[in-house]
């Protein structure tokens, strides 16, 4: 049965009426594409196809392969056979504390090493621009989610291996590990549901849809951020122009939202698991229709929603006690606000904690404010509204600093001056 409904979801796009909303989509498309040529045959009087930011954004992917590839061969081999050698030494009556701390021990330095260090430093030393930075860091939070459920899930059963007992410990094998490396959920198991063949007609055409809305991208930022920013980058930062930006910043960063949501939990987490043949596809609910922000937070993006319900909300409650169910919330959104702000510190390469104080501020208010008691279509609209303006604030206020980070470059390494806005303080020329 769940099965059946994973498949219905996976389907969506099938249905006319959404159909429809996807082809008014790619009609915008088209006339974003159309206006760009007309503006610059009238300007230049020459057809321009200028992808110039397409090339820097995406710089330096020769570093990004060469660091991926280390990550992810550190990721598949060394929590696997560090837990493999301490499952193979834990049995020994006398060393078990020993031998689990110093497995502890190698692991987390491990963990510390590669998935920690190596790429911050990756992004830092070759100060790589952009989208290159949110492949590099995206993936290592990719990969410590990755490993963490793995380890999390092989531990108990390790430890179940008591010297007392006659069976052996049945070890999952290298394969199944590398499966889940690159199936779409976070959630390790050693099988999961998988279909029968691979329709690679349909991975080619999520790719090609993945490559379409990278180019949506870029024309929502050539014609709807760029011109508008780069030309309030001439004006002081005050209550007025905040206001001004955030209103011609609602509707692109909506459309960057819906973008997001498209190309990757559906174009991407699709093509994947077809090529695996990963029969679950429940990666998303109908969020949309949503009419509390608890429902949306939990039908937005459940791949990353169960990660966190198994291993940071229930746990929390496993360790800490039933009673503390908001403190567990609590803790969820503090965890998660930090990874989304790490992601945007380093990928802008400046901080400025929007991410932050919308997520754990805000989002908290809504989350509790704004909860499953609230039924009627009203609180969907609300609901969009509220998304309308956060998505407004976050490309307003990023774009802003962006401008005043290259209007106003540092001229010193103390902390107050790495961690206040350039924004607040630069004089604008």
């Amino acid at each position: 049965m769940q099965h059946l409904e994973m498949k219905t979801w996976s389907e969506l796009f099938e249905i006319s009426h959404i159909r429809t909303i996807y082809h008014m989509f790619i009609a915008a498309l088209l006339l974003f594409i159309i206006s760009t040529l007309a503006v610059d045959y009238i300007d230049q009087g020459r057809l321009v196809l200028d992808f110039d930011l397409f090339y820097y954004a995406f710089g330096q992917l020769g570093t990004v392969v060469w660091a991926w590839t280390l990550m992810l061969a550190y990721s598949l081999l060394g929590p696997y056979y560090v837990l493999s050698v301490w499952a193979s030494l834990n049995h020994s009556r006398g060393w078990r504390t020993c031998v689990s701390a110093v497995a502890a021990l190698t692991l987390c330095a491990a963990q510390t090493s590669m998935l920690g260090i190596f790429p911050v430093y990756i992004v830092l030393h070759y100060q790589l621009p952009p989208a290159s930075r949110f492949i590099i860091i995206l993936e290592q939070i990719r990969f410590v989610m990755k490993s963490y459920s793995f380890i999390r899930e092989t531990t108990p059963a390790v430890l179940k291996n008591t010297p007392q007992k006659v069976e052996p410990l049945r070890y999952p094998s290298l394969s199944s590990y590398l499966y889940f490396l690159f199936c779409p959920t976070l959630i390790y198991r050693e099988v999961y549901p998988r279909n029968p063949y691979v329709r690679w007609n349909y991975v080619g055409m999520n790719f090609l849809k993945i490559l379409a809305s990278l180019f949506y991208l870029y024309f929502i930022l050539v014609r709807l951020c760029i011109p508008v920013f780069t030309n309030k980058s001439n004006q002081p930062f005050n209550t007025r122009t905040f206001i001004l930006a955030l209103f011609h910043a609602a509707f692109p960063g909506m459309l960057m939202l819906m973008l997001g949501f498209y190309a990757f939990l559906h174009c991407w987490l699709n093509a994947f698991a077809e090529m695996l043949r990963f029969a679950d596809r429940m990666f998303y609910r109908d969020w949309w229709n949503s009419t509390s922000f608890a429902n949306y937070y939990r039908t937005w993006n459940i791949v990353v929603h169960d990660w966190l319900y198994y291993y940071g909300y229930r746990d929390f409650l496993w360790l800490m006690g039933h009673k503390l169910r908001s403190v567990a919330t609590l803790s969820v959104f503090a965890v998660s606000a930090l990874v989304h702000e790490y992601a945007f510190t380093l990928g802008f390469g400046f901080f400025y904690p929007v991410m932050f104080c919308t997520f754990a501020g805000i989002g908290v208010v809504f989350n509790f404010a704004m909860n499953d008691k609230r039924k009627s279509p009203v609180w969907n609209i609300i609901m969009w509204t509220c998304l309308f303006i956060g998505q407004g604030v976050h490309v307003c206020l990023y774009c802003v600093e962006w401008y005043a980070q290259i209007q106003c470059p540092r001229t010193g390494t103390s902390f107050w001056e790495l961690v206040t806005p350039r924004s607040w303080i630069c004089s604008y020329q």
